[in-house]
């Protein structure tokens, strides 16, 4: 049995050694009160302002944001790693309407007037139209199709038409009317002049429509000038077998057309800045957020500019009043052992698009990436938290190392006392929020992550996300727990364990 006195003499230094593991690192300290309220208002005050019309991918107001962020990097000394460059081109595409017309003996049709075609090769040439009923076997009996551009009438979604089977036995283009009346149509013509108008763009090229490529949706008159018949009586053969026979019968039409929509790429950047480590160089700490966001409204009255200063102008701010501080750190002599990105990234809001072309095409390679820490709005509190605001929501710490997650719990308790709300942290939370930030891409590939979130607030996604809804005694509390806990990783002397 031990004797009391070697029990009093452990328990000293196991007490001792708690209290000197959470001390704080007075170096850490000195750098972490540069973290300054007035620089984030500052570059917050530009990032979220009207002259950069909401930021929106591929826009001028994002490009404009981008120049901002590199002159930022720039100056504080950070290096531009990709090619000697701050900017890696992230090529996304979008398909736009292109000029569509079809020319009967009598008119001329005009896309989303008259038909609607949705393809995504360019159609072209001049053809006779046999109409076909309903485009079943019992309606194509006798009837030479090949070379020709068929006609169908029928109510049932396109995808129980057979299109393919017709395109199969040689139809040059399919003409589809399956709407009932002028009104279903001009409904249908308007949703899809819309979806064109709105398309969200890819990160990979489309390569066609699949069964839609050689389809063109008619209107019912649109039917008459083309067939010269009325389009109730063409109706009228496909509802009654009685008179299948008439189908055979009917003259053909006669048509010159050129069918096209545009694939449109669209150039976005991530912006990066690159601060080289000391004795562990190789590897490599990221932090990230998204400067886009979601552009200005389209319709309505007063404020269409959505400025998204939570969304993600907070993250942004805070990626660079950090870049700023570990550089100037670096410049006196305490730079971080490990090397740092600091990287702002595109295309976030239309699909992570920025955070997975990075990862797709690493600047560093992702087997020496130790950690990314994500922030994605971090200077407001939602409902939940009225009140109470000394808080931030922490997501996906524990996910791949419980390393990360301790450290960044005991972080948080040394130096910040923030209240951490693990609420989204479920994988099977209905918001799924896990998976709706820049950090999934990273952890997809099994690199750790941390995501700092503040919550849902009114202004989410609104105009009214503006920066004097900011509260920058909070952001800026956040911003220092990310710093510190940088900080931490970067220096600590062994790589966090991915578990």
């Amino acid at each position: 049995m031990l004797n009391k006195n070697r029990i009093g003499i452990i328990l000293f230094f196991c007490f001792s050694n708690i209290i000197l593991f959470a001390q704080k690192d007075p170096i850490a300290v000195q750098y972490g009160e540069q973290v300054l309220l007035t620089d984030l208002k500052e570059n917050l005050s530009i990032i979220a302002s009207d002259a950069l019309e909401g930021r929106k991918t591929g826009s001028r107001g994002q490009k404009m944001a981008a120049a901002f962020i590199r002159a930022h990097f720039e100056e504080i000394g950070l290096q531009g790693p990709v090619d000697g460059g701050y900017y890696q081109n992230v090529p996304l595409y979008t398909v736009v309407a292109g000029k569509s017309t079809i020319e009967t003996i009598s008119s001329s049709l005009q896309n989303f007037n008259d038909f609607v075609f949705m393809g995504l090769h360019e159609l072209k040439g001049s053809a006779p139209v046999v109409f076909v009923g309903n485009g079943e076997e019992a309606s194509l009996e006798k009837i030479e199709i090949a070379g020709k551009a068929v006609l169908v009438i029928s109510e049932r979604n396109i995808n129980d038409i057979p299109v393919l089977g017709l395109l199969n036995k040689g139809a040059k283009a399919v003409l589809v009317c399956n709407s009932k009346d002028e009104s279903t149509f001009s409904a249908f013509a308007g949703r899809a002049k819309q979806s064109f108008a709105s398309r969200r763009m890819t990160l990979a090229k489309p390569v066609d429509a699949g069964d839609l490529e050689s389809v063109v949706f008619l209107s019912p008159s649109s039917v008459g000038k083309i067939m010269g018949q009325d389009f109730s009586n063409l109706k009228s053969y496909t509802l009654d077998l009685k008179q299948i026979k008439k189908i055979r019968k009917v003259k053909e039409g006669n048509i010159n057309y050129t069918l096209q929509n545009q694939i449109k790429q669209v150039n976005s950047e991530n912006v990066l800045g690159y601060l080289e480590g000391s004795d562990k160089k190789n590897e490599l700490i990221v932090v990230t957020a998204h400067y886009d966001h979601i552009g200005k409204k389209t319709e309505g009255a007063g404020d269409l500019i959505n400025n998204g200063a939570d969304d993600d102008g907070s993250g942004t701010v805070a990626v660079l009043e950090m870049a700023k501080v570990f550089a100037k750190a670096k410049e006196e002599g305490h730079g971080p052992r490990r090397s740092m990105l600091f990287m702002t990234v595109t295309g976030e809001e239309i699909g992570l698009f920025g955070s997975q072309y990075y990862v797709e095409n690493p600047v560093f390679p992702l087997n020496n990436t130790v950690v990314d820490l994500n922030i994605d709005m971090i200077g407001r509190w939602d409902p939940e938290h009225k009140g109470k605001p000394d808080y931030v929501y922490v997501i996906g710490s524990d996910k791949l190392s419980q390393e990360l997650h301790q450290l960044s719990e005991r972080v948080n308790s040394t130096y910040t006392q923030l209240d951490f709300d693990y609420t989204y942290n479920d994988v099977n939370h209905p918001t799924n929020l896990y998976k709706r930030s820049d950090h999934w891409n990273f952890a997809k590939n099994d690199i750790p992550i941390i995501f700092y979130f503040d919550g849902i607030h009114e202004d989410y996604h609104l105009p009214s996300d503006e920066v004097d809804k900011i509260d920058f005694d909070l952001l800026t509390k956040r911003t220092k727990l990310v710093f510190y806990t940088a900080w931490e990783l970067a220096n600590r002397s062994e790589r966090i364990k991915n578990d």
